[in-house]
């Protein structure tokens, strides 16, 4: 078993390193617990998958700073090895909220956060995504960078600035963030080698692609020469847990006997991901069972 503190030196060993990972996609302790057995270096809770897994709904910002909070806890609870990073979306309000979230996620045990620039939740309007003003990003990084109370949790700077404001926005707000003590860069809406080399090229800090499409930046030896140290490739897992449940209570519906259902668990897998033989031990050693 590994501490907190070993989790945390793991992923800043990560972004400290020469290689582009791609993460394991959590969203539970399950999910975390078969992403460690698997081998992932990291992995990814994101906000979108809590808003999933806490109240089945879309990514609206619904959820809760205490209801994400807890849920990183559940995850870090249940994993001994795996550092685990957290997409924070704009921290749940202004920067005094974002320095609560840092305090709370921190706490939970995760290793690090991305704090979004995003105008979040979305205003009444027209529904154009649109960004907080560079004065306002950098106050928020500022509180969050100072709300923590352990200097080996990260705290990352991320923005969508490349799809929403365009790339001139984009390398100015990368400049920016560059300067403050941010950990690494986060970025969503790159799709092009040309706009990856333009924030390469002035970003000074590691760099975390959300989402890579197409051939141009599938290629992880370019991803890693550009600074990039971990590149997600979605969130899959979640999606494929519910398309299993869905069928499988579809087939129970239409009268498939129990013992016919496809695409259960084979072999020893759910008493891996439960460690059920650390409980059965316990049980013999606490309660004086079998």
């Amino acid at each position: 078993m590994s501490s907190v503190a070993d989790r945390r030196r793991a992923f800043r060993a990560i972004l400290a390193g020469s290689a582009c990972i791609h993460p394991a996609s959590v969203y539970d302790p399950m999910s975390a617990r078969i992403a460690e057995d698997l081998g992932f270096e990291l992995g990814m809770f994101a906000g979108s998958t809590a808003s999933l897994t806490i109240l089945g709904a879309p990514d609206l910002i619904a959820i809760t700073l205490t209801e994400f909070a807890e849920q990183c806890r559940r995850i870090c609870r249940a994993v001994r090895r795996l550092p685990v990073l957290v997409d924070a979306d704009h921290g749940y309000g202004n920067a005094l909220n974002a320095m609560r979230t840092v305090e709370e996620v921190e706490t939970a045990g995760i290793a690090g956060m991305t704090l979004e620039d995003t105008l979040l939740p979305r205003p009444h309007g027209d529904g154009t995504v649109t960004l907080v003003s560079l004065d306002e990003g950098l106050g928020k990084m500022r509180a969050a960078l100072a709300a923590r109370d352990d200097p080996a949790f990260s705290v990352i700077a991320r923005t969508g600035a490349v799809a929403v404001t365009g790339l001139a926005d984009a390398v100015e707000r990368t400049r920016a963030y560059t300067g403050t003590e941010a950990d690494a860069l986060f970025y969503t809406g790159i799709r092009t080698a040309a706009e990856l080399d333009a924030i390469a090229a002035v970003a000074t800090k590691p760099i975390i692609l959300g989402g890579v499409e197409g051939p141009e930046l599938s290629d992880r030896a370019y991803l890693a020469a550009r600074g990039v140290r971990i590149a997600l490739q979605g969130h899959q897992p979640i999606q494929a847990a519910q398309r299993a449940v869905y069928e499988t209570m579809k087939a129970l519906r239409e009268g498939t006997p129990p013992k016919g259902l496809p695409g259960l668990p084979q072999g020893d897998l759910m008493a891996r991901a439960t460690r059920e033989a650390k409980y059965r031990r316990w049980t013999g050693e606490f309660l004086g069972g079998t």
